[in-house]
């Protein structure tokens, strides 16, 4: 497995974005537990998936100007195109 190189910055966006959808998750539970309207408790998944989506677009971003980018820079544009294409295949499944 190969190492990411994302700057402090990216890192910090990415994990203060992850604690924000642990919340939210957290928050899910609880409203089944408290047993809100369904339709509130949907509405909160949906916009749990969003930013978790939100969350996936963003490392992409970073994937492909570090990570992909550096590949190509060393010579390695086969790998590299190869590479992102299943890392789109990836994004893709449900």
């Amino acid at each position: 497995m190969e190492e990411a190189h994302h700057s402090q910055q990216s890192k910090d966006n990415l994990k203060s974005r992850l604690n924000r959808i642990e919340g939210q998750v957290r928050a899910i539970n609880r409203m089944i537990e408290d047993d809100v309207y369904c339709d509130d408790v949907l509405t909160q998944i949906r916009a749990t998936r969003s930013a978790l989506n939100s969350v996936a677009t963003r490392l992409l971003e970073y994937h492909m100007k570090s990570c992909i980018l550096d590949k190509v820079n060393r010579g390695q544009q086969d790998e590299a195109m190869e590479e992102l294409l299943v890392t789109f295949q990836k994004l893709m499944k449900d």
